[in-house]
C-alpha cells in the first residue's frame, strides 16, 4: 500500500526539495504539485491525497486557511518559514511543522510522526513496493537496495549501515525512523540499536541473533518480536 501526496508551496524550489527527498522514501508516492492553495481545491478533489505538505504564506488564500474549508482534510506537514504559525498549525491538527530550510532528517522524522498516527498503514505500507532507500551521507545520497543491507546499527545521533559486499556507512539519521520505512517481511527491529535482516540470519537464540560471523544482542522488550524465535 502506497500513500499519496500532494506538495502545495509558492516556492518551486521549496516543491523540488521535497519531490527529491521523497524519492527516498518509497512508500509515499506524490501525486501533484502546485504553487498556491486554490490550485490545491482543485488537486485534493481529483486525487484525494493522503498526506499534503503544506506551505502556510501563499497568495490569496493561506495554508491554515486551505486546512480549515477542506474538513475534513488530508493529514498535513506543513513546511514554512515562519515558526509564529506552529500553534495555529497544531491546533489544526498537523502532523508535524517544519521549518525552511530543514534537513533531510527532519524531514523524515515528520514521516515517522505521519506514520506513528497511521499505524495499520505504517505496517501494511512499509517498503512500499520498492526495493531500497537512500540515506545521505558524505554530502551526497547513496541508494542502498535492501538485500545489500545485513544490518543497522543506532549511535549516538548516527545510524550505521552494514552492508554485504560494500563499506559501511554512516548517516546522521535515527533508528526510529528507519523503522518505519523498511519492509516489515525482511527487516525486524531486536535491539533498542540494532534492525537486522531476517533473510541475512544465519543461527539464534533467546539472547543473540547472528548473522554470518557477526553476533547481536536480542534485547529485553523485543524478545519474541518475531513469531517463532524463541528457543
Amino acid at each position: 500500500m502506497r500513500h499519496k501526496a500532494l506538495i502545495v508551496d509558492d516556492d518551486p524550489i521549496a516543491r523540488k526539495l521535497i519531490t527529491h527527498y521523497l524519492q527516498c522514501v518509497p512508500q509515499i508516492e506524490v501525486v501533484g504539485d502546485c504553487c498556491s492553495a486554490l490550485q490545491a481545491l482543485d488537486l485534493v478533489g481529483k486525487h484525494n491525497p493522503d498526506l499534503m505538505f503544506l506551505d502556510v504564506e501563499m497568495p490569496k488564500l493561506l495554508g491554515t486557511e486551505l486546512v480549515k474549508i477542506l474538513q475534513p482534510s488530508p493529514k498535513v506537514i506543513f513546511t514554512t518559514s515562519h515558526s509564529n504559525f506552529a500553534a495555529e498549525a497544531f491546533d489544526l491538527g498537523a502532523v508535524d511543522f517544519l521549518i525552511k530550510p530543514f534537513s533531510f532528517e527532519r524531514f523524515l522524522k515528520a514521516i515517522s510522526r505521519f506514520y506513528s498516527g497511521n499505524t495499520n498503514a505504517a505496517r501494511e505500507g512499509r517498503g512500499g513496493g520498492n526495493d531500497f532507500l537512500c540515506f545521505r551521507t558524505d554530502r551526497k545520497m547513496v541508494r542502498v537496495p535492501f538485500e545489500s543491507i545485513m544490518y543497522i546499527e543506532s549511535f549516538k545521533d548516527y545510524v550505521i549501515i552494514h552492508r554485504l559486499n560494500d563499506p559501511e556507512l554512516r548517516a546522521k539519521q535515527t533508528i526510529n525512523s528507519l523503522e518505519f520505512l523498511l519492509p516489515r517481511d525482511m527487516f525486524v527491529r531486536i535491539h533498542r540499536s540494532f534492525i537486522i535482516s531476517i533473510p541475512k540470519v544465519t543461527a539464534y537464540n533467546n539472547y543473540h541473533v547472528e548473522l554470518g560471523k557477526t553476533e547481536i544482542p536480542i534485547g529485553r522488550k523485543y524478545k519474541g518480536t518475531f513469531p517463532g524465535w524463541e528457543v
